[in-house]
């Protein structure tokens, strides 16, 4: 399931990773709160069928119990609104090539916040990796062809930390689908910023509303759900370190679409960044530890030795998603800080 969650949050960064560079153009003609709001909306008009068809097959729509509400409302709160504002506001401020390549500290952040404050365990080789993604991101901002001004790389940084936030309190959230709370933080969040937006700069929708729609259901809404489903299985920490390679792929978008030339260094940041992601899975952490009797929903098989539930005609190793319980369990096996694993070390 590791390899599956890492590819998710590796295609998640490649859709990411085509915002910063079409927001900057759409960002002439929008208002930053307008763009934002437009662009979660996308994301949850995109997701809409498939609401629409989970809730048909019995899966929760809204989180019935308060601590998976609040994490949704902060994941809403920070993910969908302080974060994509800041970052607009620092795009309009600097060159798109300069935050994209800073939004890694995104990666930092995400740590640091998992560590202190979400309980999640971080070994030493993930910690090394954690370095390098930093250094590969530093490396890549420093041939970027421009330099941030200070209110640019201030917005930056507080939507690195906002994000980190949001990502945190995504791994966790274990009520709803990874569909689900994706929806609601693009209906939230979008309608919310799309009304501050028309407030503080009223005008009527365009063409550009459309492409900033389309953008933000594939670039913020497809891209989230596949984050979630990845730091649900592999941790905050680690699916953020994968998503790191999102500016990687704006510079390749720029190489085959706008016909730049690669540079030595980009070719030096990206061998980092690979050596690093690789770091993660030399990372063992077995120990003897104890499931609670608990009662979630989320994506699962029933091959994890975490599912023994049963469904009849159902092969073990087929994914799938409803409301279930865990029986009270103690066992020893290596794992990753995924939803059944936010134990205290």
């Amino acid at each position: 399931m590791g390899k599956t969650a890492f590819s998710k949050a590796l295609v998640a960064a490649a859709l990411f990773g085509t915002a910063t560079p079409f927001s900057k153009t759409l960002l002439d003609s929008l208002q930053e709160n307008l763009l934002a709001g437009l662009l979660y909306l996308g994301a949850a008009i995109l997701l809409l069928p498939r609401v629409v068809f989970l809730i048909r097959k019995g899966s929760v729509f809204f989180p019935r119990d308060a601590a998976n509400r609040r994490r949704l409302v902060g994941a809403i709160f920070f993910g969908g609104m302080v974060g994509p504002v800041l970052l607009l506001v620092g795009l309009k401020q600097a060159m798109a090539a300069s935050v994209s390549m800073w939004l890694n500290l995104e990666t930092v952040a995400t740590s640091i916040l998992a560590y202190l404050i979400f309980r999640e365990h971080i070994g030493g080789w993930t910690w090394l990796g954690n370095l390098g993604v930093l250094a590969a991101g530093l490396l890549l901002s420093a041939t970027a062809g421009g330099w941030a001004g200070w209110i640019g790389i201030a917005c930056v940084g507080g939507a690195a930390v906002a994000w980190g936030l949001d990502n945190n309190f995504t791994a966790t959230i274990d009520g709803i689908t990874p569909e689900m709370s994706t929806f609601w933080k693009g209906a939230f969040a979008g309608t919310a910023n799309l009304a501050l937006g028309l407030a503080l700069q009223p005008t009527a929708p365009a063409l550009n509303w459309l492409a900033a729609l389309v953008l933000g259901g594939f670039a913020y809404g497809l891209s989230i759900v596949l984050y979630i489903s990845s730091a649900q299985v592999i941790g905050a920490t680690r699916s953020q370190m994968v998503f790191a390679s999102a500016p990687f792929f704006g510079v390749l978008l720029s190489v085959t679409w706008l016909g730049e030339r690669l540079r030595v260094a980009q070719l030096a940041a990206a061998g980092i960044l690979l050596a690093s992601l690789g770091l993660m899975f030399l990372g063992r952490h077995p120990h003897e530890h104890v499931h609670e009797l608990h009662t979630h929903e989320h994506s699962h098989r029933h091959d994890d030795a975490h599912h023994d539930h049963l469904h009849e005609g159902l092969p073990a190793g087929a994914k799938h998603s409803h409301v279930h319980t865990h029986e009270r369990v103690v066992h020893n096996h290596p794992h990753w800080p995924d939803l059944h694993h936010r134990h205290v070390h």
